[in-house]
């Protein structure tokens, strides 16, 4: 039984957790005395955990069950409150509800009867004195609670009914844990509640409880004050593994929230509140935020994880519950292990901070960076090889990764050259990046406007098991003056951190270390895409999946990339054999796992049965392609390979789609159709066609009488690309140092004001077009000084 758990242990000494605790020491003492100490050990560290939870307390506040009048229930945010709780619950998981909304709910039943009351008695004295006031008196609280918590329940039973799900009430005071007998009949209801798959609606029995005594905490246990300290007694007396309080905040804020400086705090640790500041209670209620801290860190000493987040915003209250038990980034998690780290928000700060002073480097010292870079990865290539060997074994013994993945995660010496070599090409195209001028206008007398190129702002990369990525999208992150967050695949960390090492290395020969950083916590990538107020752009490199998940978690940040590479080679029928055979191998069995891998092969219908279209078919079987024919295709054959089951298939294997047509448009047509605008090939001896092809095709990258394998920023003399965009504005193709720049537009003037070009002003506009000059270079030297 609990009680003699309770009384076993409460003569042990602290735990070690117990005596670590400053934030509230008369907490500290509680714990031992009611010998809180969980048989499941500790509290979840991480929200990736949070999936675990088997036992749930879901926490709603009266802001959150109330409407905004006060008077009733808030009927829409509690049907979706009920379904989340019975979608858990059917999931197996054992969920616990403590609720408010029995006052609000009496208050609105008792008005209406005091008004239709007065309505009556207003009919009665017709003709005689009339009744002038029909307001409504001052409502006791205990009577509203008593009048609604029939109607409250009732309202949960029948929503509840709609999901096959049964509920209980249960009511509480204070008195009834401070009783032992009571408390054991409490603790064993709830036990064969949830057994049986019951939902237990908990509430305080307001309409007998007493006040609160002040510092009734004191006497061992926190005291039932508010639902905030009923549901982390709870939670902790039934060994729950998290506590979900919901309110009308996104959670706990540095600041009171509405104050320009407030920021959201995404894990509190315990010692964190002396650095926040509260600020007033909610509409309703009489806990308020400094409350529901304090509970929360009660039930996290318990043993219980907690979760602080809003139930109230219409656009997450749908899903809010849901979203924190699958460990989504939401509201205030709180957790005893501090990670030794920064958090993710304070390293995109730092970024962010560090980056503004890269971008106003000279561009000799931004190239002298990359330079530093290039000769640290040629230097120190015996650590980065025995590091990545690491990774290596690792994958290899894991056996999850395919060959192709294992071919992006190795690294060479072979390879680390080719990497030094493109960064000293990237570190001669920086000298005329950040603040070229692009367009000169002279507006008017003394007033010159110019347009110059200048950095995004915090650049996201998120790549895969290719620690190539990271000195790549570094290098052109540092020679365009942007600020980086790299988030690496875990099969690389051993590489990506002594990369990242040597990225800082170089950085700190200026100053900016910070400028860029490596991901490493355990951070999702679901969570990382709505850091909207921190990063302007998101650049993937992976599989098609992954861009794919991006593209649809990154609701406020652009994201730059492509979701597939379906590309396209098109045998005209003017080809010539040699040309046609040797784009065809090198498009499809070069690399074909690379996103500018050819996956459909169009023939014109001319070339069938013809020695062209046989020694090609021959090649590809020699080069073990597995062919995979379209519906035009198979229809000219006796016996055709097997057909396509889509023809907007990105393969990434040796395995093509080949289809005919009757026609160079005809071709065209099928591309815009099924193709992903990344890079299409035709191969042809008619100029004519083959400029009509580069014309009317709508791909990032179009092609004549070259091999698709070409869409590639180092073979285009980017230097490095930081990915291939197939998007309709700003970059587009092999994205390389040009892509990750914007432009804004700097005007000098001698006091002009919009009133000076009026109908009663004394100056006209002029508009005219300056010849474009670079700014002179600052001295390095003064730079360097100051």
């Amino acid at each position: 039984m609990l009680l003699q758990r309770l009384s076993l242990r409460a003569g042990l000494p602290p735990s070690p957790r117990t005596q670590r605790t400053t934030i509230f020491p008369r907490l500290a003492k509680a714990l031992t005395q009611v010998g809180l100490a969980r048989a499941k050990s500790n509290s979840f560290t991480h929200r990736g955990e949070l999936r675990k939870a088997k036992r749930i307390v879901v926490k709603l506040g009266s802001a959150v069950v109330t409407r905004g009048d006060e008077c009733g229930l808030a009927l829409g945010r509690l049907a979706s409150v009920v379904e989340q709780v019975a979608m858990l619950q059917n999931q197996g998981r054992e969920m616990m509800i403590v609720t408010s909304g029995a006052v609000a709910f009496g208050k609105q039943r008792l008005r209406h009867e005091i008004l239709l009351s007065q309505s009556v008695r207003q009919a009665l004295h017709s003709g005689q004195n009339q009744i002038k006031d029909m307001s409504v008196p001052v409502l006791e609280a205990r009577a509203c609670a008593a009048a609604g918590q029939s109607g409250l329940m009732a309202l949960y039973e029948a929503m509840f009914t709609q999901y096959s799900t049964c509920t209980a009430q249960v009511l509480v005071t204070n008195l009834d844990f401070h009783d032992d007998q009571k408390r054991r009949n409490l603790n064993s209801t709830l036990q064969e509640l949830l057994r049986m798959n019951i939902v237990p609606i908990i509430n305080t029995n307001d309409a007998v409880v007493p006040p609160p005594e002040p510092n009734s905490d004191l006497q061992g246990v926190i005291s039932i004050k508010d639902n905030d300290s009923l549901a982390a007694r709870l939670a902790v007396e039934m060994k729950a593994d998290l506590l979900i309080a919901l309110s009308d905040v996104e959670g706990l804020y540095d600041s009171p929230p509405g104050t320009d400086d407030a920021k959201l705090i995404d894990i509190f640790y315990p010692g964190d509140q002396l650095s926040i500041t509260y600020g007033t209670k909610s509409r309703v209620g009489i806990g308020g935020m400094e409350a529901k801290v304090k509970a929360a860190l009660w039930a996290l000493q318990g043993g219980t994880s907690v979760v602080i987040a809003n139930g109230t915003h219409p656009k997450v209250t749908g899903h809010v519950i849901t979203d924190i038990v699958e460990g989504k980034k939401v509201g205030t998690f709180f957790s005893e292990v501090k990670p030794a780290g920064p958090t993710v928000e304070q390293q995109t700060e730092m970024a962010r901070n560090s980056g503004r002073t890269l971008a106003a480097l000279h561009p000799e010292q931004r190239g002298e960076i990359i330079r530093h870079l290039a000769n640290l990865l040629v230097e120190k290539k015996e650590e980065i090889l025995a590091a990545n060997k690491m990774d290596m074994d690792i994958a290899v013994n894991a056996g999850q990764l395919s060959s192709a993945l294992l071919n992006r995660l190795s690294l060479s010496p072979a390879k680390l050259n080719s990497l030094a070599i493109g960064l000293r090409q990237i570190a001669l195209a920086s000298r005329d990046s950040v603040g070229r001028v692009l367009r000169r206008t002279r507006v008017a007398h003394n007033l010159e406007l110019e347009q110059i190129t200048v950095p995004i702002g915090v650049l996201l990369v998120i790549f895969e098991a290719r620690p190539d990525c990271l000195p790549q999208v570094s290098a052109l992150a540092i020679a365009s003056g942007n600020a980086l967050l790299a988030k690496g695949g875990k099969e690389a960390a051993n590489t990506n951190r002594i990369l990242h090492e040597l990225t800082q290395e170089a950085l700190d020969i200026h100053w900016v270390k910070e400028a860029v950083q490596l991901v490493s916590t355990r951070e999702e990538v679901e969570d990382l895409c709505r850091l909207d107020e921190m990063i302007d752009l998101i650049i993937p490199r992976g599989s098609s999946q992954l861009v794919k998940n991006i593209q649809s978690a990154a609701k406020g940040i652009p994201v730059l990339g492509h979701s597939e590479g379906i590309c396209h080679v098109y045998i005209d029928s003017e080809a010539a054999i040699d040309k046609a055979i040797k784009i065809v191998r090198d498009s499809k069995c070069d690399y074909p796992a690379a996103c500018n891998a050819m996956e459909t092969l169009l023939v014109h219908r001319d070339i069938l049965r013809t020695p062209l279209f046989d020694q090609i078919i021959d090649m590809l079987r020699t080069e073990q392609v597995k062919i995979h024919a379209g519906p035009r295709f198979a229809s000219n054959l006796t016996f055709s390979p097997s057909e396509v089951k889509s023809l907007r298939t990105e393969y990434g294997d040796l395995e093509c789609c080949i289809e005919v047509v009757d026609s160079m448009q005809e071709a065209i047509d099928h591309i815009h159709r099924y193709g992903s605008s990344h890079t299409d090939v035709i191969v042809t001896e008619n100029e004519d066609t083959a400029e009509r092809f580069l014309q009317q095709l709508d791909s990032a990258c179009v092609f004549w009488n070259v091999s698709s394998r070409f869409a590639d920023g180092y073979r285009f003399g980017l230097g490095a690309e930081v990915g291939i965009s197939t998007a309709r504005i700003h970059a587009r193709g092999p994205v390389g140092l040009e892509g990750l720049l914007t432009t804004k537009w700097v005007l000098r003037g001698d006091g002009h004001t919009a009133a000076d070009f009026s109908e009663q002003g004394t100056m006209e506009y002029l508009h005219e077009n300056l010849p474009v000059t670079q700014p002179q270079p600052r001295q390095i030297a003064a730079q360097s000084e100051e």
